[in-house]
């Protein structure tokens, strides 16, 4: 009897075991719902790339359109009426070496290219549709403007502290053309600060494409502040500058050197002369350059002489006002002449070596009140500041953009690592 009972409670365990297994079974086979994702289709020149593949590549030296296309199975009259029913849009002259272009096929007839995209810079590109009608059009890509802020500290040169602070070359180059004529950039201290309120382009968002403009900047430079901002007083005409704190130009009427990047081998006064081979008053600064550097007028003025002689070679004279003048020598060749009017910084020929010269340079002379001078020991004059009519409205819209550069002042941005890290730790 005893052996009867435990058998039917065993057999009774099972029942219950099994029941339980099947239930939870039946709870973990309850069908999951899953939604299928379609992926965005991704356009590039206008073409859905679902539809069309693209082959990239880039102008090689030599290349002709018609070479590119007859490289893509395009016959000659077929090249021939392509560039004739496209010529208004796009000249195939354009094309040079480096530049970007693309083919786009159509999955559905990929025997021939249907459309050619080149594109002569970031920003823009031109279609030639060369499947059924043949026409081009140009486009421009996306354009995504950026404003961002940065602050560095000097502790080499500008370039360099600028990439330090994460910043580049085109940061750079603005800096030191607002601040061109108050720091002295060949001559920067350890510990010279500066901040900048700047705008970068991107194309399709992710592409750099530049500095677009600068709304406001300041440099520290031997304990002395400089405050510059980016004011349009006239945007009809696109006249714009920048100006100081007080409305002051940050341009002086002279630029301080002919040429944006030189090196000065030899300075105004006596010399020993390489070509006479003798002492002899030097009545110049020469800056030295490679052949072809263009050559700036350093200020506005009207060009009185441009010409040849055997001492001077190519040179071209320039009339400021009453009281200045000045003059560019030893040029490969002048931009210029007589009676043209040139506002300052217009390039008005290029370095070269004509005349009584060794070597690739442009001599620069300066006349004050008829008399040469040294322009690096003069004192020049400062240019106008705002008009009386722009300057409430300009202190206006400076304020919010000097606190902003002003708090930028007392970031921890300023502070090494190892300052920050006693920071970290003093606050634990």
């Amino acid at each position: 009897m005893k052996r009867f009972l435990r058998k039917s409670s065993a057999v009774v365990s099972l029942i219950a075991l099994f029941w339980a297994c099947e239930e939870k079974g039946t709870e973990k086979e309850i069908p999951q719902v899953v939604e299928e994702v379609k992926k965005a289709p991704v356009f590039e020149f206008g073409f859905n790339l679902d539809e069309y593949n693209i082959v990239k590549d880039t102008v090689k030296s030599g290349d002709t359109f018609g070479k590119i296309l007859g490289m893509n199975n395009f016959g000659i009259s077929e090249i021939h009426q392509i560039s004739d029913k496209t010529k208004s849009v796009f000249d195939p002259r354009t094309l040079r070496a480096g530049k970007a272009y693309a083919f786009l096929f159509d999955k559905q007839k990929p025997e021939k290219p249907h459309s050619f995209v080149y594109q002569p810079s970031l920003t823009d590109y031109v279609v030639v549709q060369l499947a059924d009608s043949i026409y081009a059009y140009n486009q421009k890509r996306k354009i995504t403007i950026i404003e961002k802020e940065g602050i560095g500290t000097i502790k080499s040169n500008l370039t360099e502290s600028v990439l330090d602070a994460g910043m580049t070359y085109n940061v750079a180059f603005n800096l030191s053309q607002i601040f061109d004529y108050t720091v002295d950039f060949f001559h920067l201290r350890e510990g010279d600060t500066f901040k900048i309120i700047y705008e970068e382009r991107y194309v399709d968002d992710t592409i750099y494409a530049g500095v677009s403009n600068v709304k406001a900047a300041y440099f520290e430079h031997k304990g002395n502040p400089y405050y510059a901002f980016n004011y349009t007083t006239d945007s009809i005409a696109n006249k714009k500058g920048f100006y100081d704190e007080k409305g002051n130009t940050m341009k002086r009427m002279f630029l301080k050197a002919p040429l944006e990047i030189f090196r000065i081998s030899s300075r105004f006064g006596m010399r020993f002369h390489p070509v006479l081979h003798r002492m002899k008053a030097h009545k110049g600064t020469d800056y030295a350059a490679p052949h072809g550097t263009p050559i700036r007028c350093t200020a506005s003025g009207t060009v009185i002489e441009a010409g040849y002689n055997a001492g001077n070679g190519n040179y071209v004279k320039i009339r400021h006002n009453k009281t200045y003048t000045t003059q560019y020598l030893h040029m490969s060749k002048i931009l210029v002449k007589k009676g043209q009017h040139v506002p300052q910084g217009h390039v008005i020929g290029k370095v070269g070596s004509t005349g009584l010269a060794t070597g690739p340079h442009v001599c620069y002379r300066f006349w004050k009140n008829g008399v040469q001078v040294d322009p690096l020991r003069e004192a020049l004059p400062p240019s106008e500041p705002i008009e009386d009519k722009y300057k409430t409205k300009y202190m206006e819209y400076i304020t919010p953009l000097k606190n902003q550069l002003d708090q930028m002042l007392a970031t921890p941005i300023e502070q090494s690592p190892a300052e920050m890290e006693q920071i970290q730790v003093s606050q634990l």
